[in-house]
């Protein structure tokens, strides 16, 4: 390799290092140095230290290292803007702003730290626009209408979403403190599988230490939250979507049954439209709809069904292995 080779690979990879420093979040050289492997920038750990020591020491980037204990971390001043390579349009920056607020708690805090600085990119060039661009406008042309009655999110723990998400992104062990709806506190440790937003509440579906049945513990009953450096294999049998198919969020236990109605037609239109099953039948007598489906019983069923009041009528469910005997 000559030296204008290795000058140009040395300029890349310092490029890619500074595109990998969060803002909000310390990171590791050695997570910096998985990031780089999965994009073909193969380095041992001596050569990121190496490359990272030189950043900080250098007048030319405002970047913070965490000395306090090792593994060191990383990660820009919080004066600095970031580091980008090209300048996001209108376009992209509406983009990003609406992702932001849909995926703000869905995402690894670490993988919505480490886009930060597009984030605030984008939010500067809305708000700086010299123009009243049509793609400015849209954002007030957009609503998500809440289909019951709208609630505040409960308030987390300073720290709690960023240890979990982050446990969960690496599949490690997590220590909590948890008061459950009793009021009792229990310290646990705890295996986390997934996040599930439902309406303004966040959940973490984990198992406790020792156990092999699957947990909702919500997010805002944490009072304390540590990821460990201990790493766990995921159960090969878990599987996310399908535990919320089987309405584990809402109070079910994944058990089927044929649900029939009876339903006023004013009050049941809705229901033809927006089916509650693909196998959905009905019939139409002269003062009501007649609703089968096969669905999956849960407690949130049942106050669906309720909530229609005198409405709907004839209200049947039977286990579907009593339907097929």
């Amino acid at each position: 390799m000559n030296k204008r080779q290795s000058s140009l690979e040395t300029t890349i990879l310092i490029i890619e290092l500074l595109k990998r420093i969060p803002k909000s979040w310390w990171i590791t050289a050695q997570q910096l140095k998985q990031q780089l492997a999965e994009i073909g920038l193969d380095r041992d750990i001596h050569t990121i230290q190496r490359h990272m020591k030189s950043l900080v020491e250098s007048s030319h980037f405002p970047i913070d290292m965490n000395n306090r204990s090792k593994p060191y971390g990383y990660r820009w001043s919080q004066q600095a803007v970031g580091f980008t390579v090209n300048a996001l349009s209108i376009q992209e920056s509406l983009i990003l702003q609406m992702a932001h607020k849909t995926l703000k708690n869905l995402l690894p805090s670490s993988l919505m730290d480490s886009m930060s600085g597009f984030f605030e990119e984008a939010n500067r060039n809305i708000s700086h626009a010299q123009d009243p661009a049509k793609e400015i406008q849209w954002l007030s042309k957009v609503v998500v209408a809440p289909e019951t009655q709208p609630l505040l999110p409960p308030e987390l723990q300073p720290d709690v979403f960023n240890e979990v998400s982050g446990a969960l992104y690496n599949n490690y062990w997590l220590d909590i403190a948890y008061r459950n709806a009793g009021g009792e506190v229990k310290e646990k440790t705890v295996m986390p599988l997934g996040l599930a937003q439902q309406g303004p509440r966040l959940y973490l579906v984990c198992r406790f230490q020792g156990y092999d049945d699957e947990r909702n513990l919500a997010m805002h009953r944490m009072l304390f939250a540590r990821s460990t450096s201990m790493t766990f294999e995921r159960p090969e049998g878990f599987d996310l979507k399908q535990y919320s198919k089987e309405a584990r969020f809402t109070f079910g236990e994944g058990r089927k049954v044929k649900l029939s109605f009876r339903i006023r037609k004013d009050a049941g239109l809705h229901i033809l439209e927006s089916r509650i099953s693909e196998d959905q039948t009905y019939r139409e007598h002269e003062d009501c709809y007649e609703i089968s489906a096969t669905v999956v019983e849960s407690r949130q069923l049942q106050w669906w069904l309720n909530s229609f009041g005198e409405d709907a009528w004839a209200i049947d469910c039977q286990s579907i292995e009593a339907v097929v005997a």
